[in-house]
């Protein structure tokens, strides 16, 4: 596992620290922010035609991909396991236009959004987060969920689709932010 040097792509915005693994598949590096202390694992695939913001201290885990053409923002301090699927577009199967990349555009009826995903947000192994949700501050996705809504902040979800289970407290998480924020200063960006 070695690491590849990030300035070599080009990224809109690179904050420090940031290591992106040489299996690692970046593709549209001019749309793509990225704040200080990440980690892009290998084997991930994001395939960016719009501006991604990914802030600080997020990692991204291996399997994971960030596609679609739509807007992205990944919030401060979040984690997305192995094998999760952000999309920020699709194919609309119920519009009744033919389906897949090799159909002309005029042929096929394509919704793009946005997915945002809240500081200190934390996604599960293999969700599955579909075009224009938005995830809460703080809120935790249990493995293998798909999110097709938005869920409120510090909030517990699991389940296809989705569903709250509890809360979850956000007390400690935030002044712990502020006493790492003092001891090692980095970018806020998300």
């Amino acid at each position: 596992m070695s690491l590849i040097n990030p300035a070599s792509f080009g990224f809109r915005q690179l904050g420090r620290n940031v290591r992106i693994y040489s299996g690692a598949k970046i593709i549209g590096a001019e749309f793509i922010t990225l704040g200080d202390n990440v980690i892009i694992d290998d084997f991930v695939l994001i395939y960016a035609r719009a501006p991604t913001i990914i802030g600080s201290h997020v990692h991204i885990a291996s399997f994971c991909s960030l596609v679609g053409g739509g807007e992205l923002r990944i919030g401060d301090f979040c984690s997305l396991s192995s094998g999760v699927r952000v999309l920020t577009g699709s194919d609309d199967f119920l519009g009744g236009g033919l389906t897949n990349s090799t159909i002309p555009t005029e042929f096929r009826h394509v919704t793009r959004s946005h997915v945002h995903i809240g500081r200190h947000a934390m996604i599960g192994v293999n969700t599955v987060l579909l075009p224009g949700v938005s995830i809460g501050e703080g809120a935790a996705v249990g493995a293998g969920s798909l999110v097709n809504r938005e869920l409120a902040p510090w909030g517990v979800y699991v389940g296809s689709p989705a569903r709250q289970l509890r809360e979850r407290p956000s007390e400690q998480v935030l002044a712990q932010e502020v006493a790492l924020q003092a001891a090692h200063p980095f970018q806020c960006i998300a």
